[in-house]
């Protein structure tokens, strides 16, 4: 009877790294579907260049670019390469520099600028510094492993 039981948590494990994969795929499918769409809708504000157009253009071509990078890292984990954390502080450094010129663009037509919107950018260009510095670390770290 005990001879069953590492037979049966086997298959078991097997199953759901299987069904992992197969939902690891479907994520990627979306991902590029979501990423169609918004190229798609970059290219329709494209057609009309109007000054809000531009904006959303801006904004999203650069969060085609997140979803790529987390596209890229699950084909990394379906090719079952080794953990890397640059995408993940590319994707933050992306994130906040997206944050940073949708606020300018935003504000760069207003006559008073609300100390709200200067202290969003201020935070978000800490947010970039301290990637940034995080980038660097885990570059120097992978170095040092090697």
């Amino acid at each position: 009877m005990e001879q069953n039981k590492p037979d049966l948590t086997e298959l078991f494990r097997r199953g759901l790294v299987k069904a992992d994969m197969v939902l690891h795929v479907v994520a990627a499918l979306l991902l590029l579907a979501a990423c169609g769409f918004i190229f798609y809708y970059a290219v329709l504000n494209l057609a009309n260049p109007t000054r809000d157009a531009i904006i959303h253009l801006i904004n999203d071509v650069l969060l085609a670019l997140i979803i790529l990078e987390l596209l890229w890292t699950v084909i990394r984990f379906l090719k079952k390469q080794k953990f890397v954390l640059a995408p993940f502080l590319a994707i933050g450094i992306i994130a906040a520099v997206r944050r940073i010129l949708l606020i300018e663009a935003q504000t760069s037509f207003m006559e008073h600028v609300p100390n709200e919107k200067l202290y969003e950018i201020g935070l978000s260009a800490f947010v970039v510094i301290t990637l940034m510095i995080a980038y660097y670390l885990s570059v120097k770290a992978q170095k040092l492993e090697q």
